[in-house]
């Protein structure tokens, strides 16, 4: 991992010591094991002795310097938690949440991230997963926010329209590309103003949906249930945002493509329009320049980052050619 890497370095009396603080200072704890796939975050999982099975997160220091939407990601993560969890939404039991320190402790799953045992679940059983992963996904959807845009302490991003507070995320991560001189498919003032023509179409969106945006299958955990899998719950809400709802169905396309539309079913209900469709290429976008930037940023080793880079350019291509761009 290279230098610029902005995770928090926390050992087992650290984590301890957070989650003592928290929850009570004559805690006993019997296990510990840190998560290590993140590169934002710190993730802990401590055990203790009056049975409960905790995980502990520490966001990066605030000095650091962080893309444009990272800021106050903490608080974010916090209120998608707190908001969705409020609506139905299967998330981790949420004990304690300390936005100005950027910590949070939550339930430990006892399932597993999607991605590890895909290859295990038989097709019609994965269909039907799908369908249900959709249907749970929608229920974030069902939050209604005072404004459009990431709820962070600044109103950076937040506006009455949808177009105003979007085209404000998008333009905040070109500016961060831009600085970082990451060349990209098409110029950057180009991208712009595509974008900027696209207004009338965002502004069909009237409603500012909670949006986890982050639900790919690393997100998606699920459990043995006998001899079947079943779905347990998502984490991680630190990129949501109040938008439209069907910037959801980025995340849950990252799949197969036989397997995206029992997704769109159980979120929808039905097939997507051609707006939506034309709408979701657009948040599509705006993701794959959001991986772009964070290769600079992330600590990535050589292989990770150049990897990341050419699916997000190539995805970037395809969606401009599509887009006459």
């Amino acid at each position: 991992m290279s230098e610029v890497a902005i995770r928090p370095r926390l050992d087992r009396a650290d984590a301890e010591a957070l989650v003592r603080g928290a929850l009570g200072a004559d805690l006993a704890f019997t296990a510990h094991e840190e998560f290590k796939d993140g590169f934002f975050n710190a993730a802990h999982a401590l055990d203790l002795a009056d049975g409960r099975r905790l995980v502990v997160k520490v966001a990066p220091d605030k000095g650091l310097k962080l893309l444009r939407y990272e800021v106050d990601l903490m608080a974010t993560e916090i209120e998608c938690f707190e908001r969705g969890l409020a609506a139905g939404a299967p998330m981790p039991r949420l004990w304690h949440a300390d936005p100005d320190a950027g910590i949070l402790v939550i339930d430990r799953l006892d399932g597993v991230p999607l991605y590890k045992v895909r290859g295990d679940i038989p097709t019609d059983r994965l269909l039907a997963l799908r369908k249900e992963i959709g249907a749970q996904a929608a229920r974030f959807a069902s939050v209604t926010g005072e404004h459009f845009g990431y709820p962070r302490a600044s109103g950076r991003t937040m506006s009455s329209t949808w177009s105003e507070s979007f085209l404000a995320m998008v333009n905040d991560v070109l500016d961060d590309i831009e600085e970082q001189g990451t060349a990209l498919p098409r110029p950057v003032a180009a991208i712009r103003a595509f974008l900027e023509g696209e207004r009338g179409l965002l502004d069909e969106v009237t409603r500012p949906a909670l949006v986890h945006f982050d639900l790919w299958d690393g997100n998606i955990f699920v459990r043995r249930g006998g001899d079947d899998w079943e779905f347990e719950a998502f984490i991680d809400g630190e990129r949501a945002f109040y938008g439209d709802p069907v910037a959801e169905l980025v995340s849950l396309q990252m799949v197969p493509e036989e397997e995206f539309p029992s997704a769109v079913e159980g979120f929808l209900g039905r097939p997507m329009t051609a707006g939506e469709e034309r709408r979701l290429a657009l948040y599509r976008t705006y993701i794959m320049l959001i991986l772009v930037a964070e290769c600079k940023v992330r600590g990535f080793d050589a292989e990770q980052e150049a990897n990341q880079k050419k699916w997000a350019t190539e995805t970037l291509e395809k969606d401009f050619t599509a887009f006459g761009l």
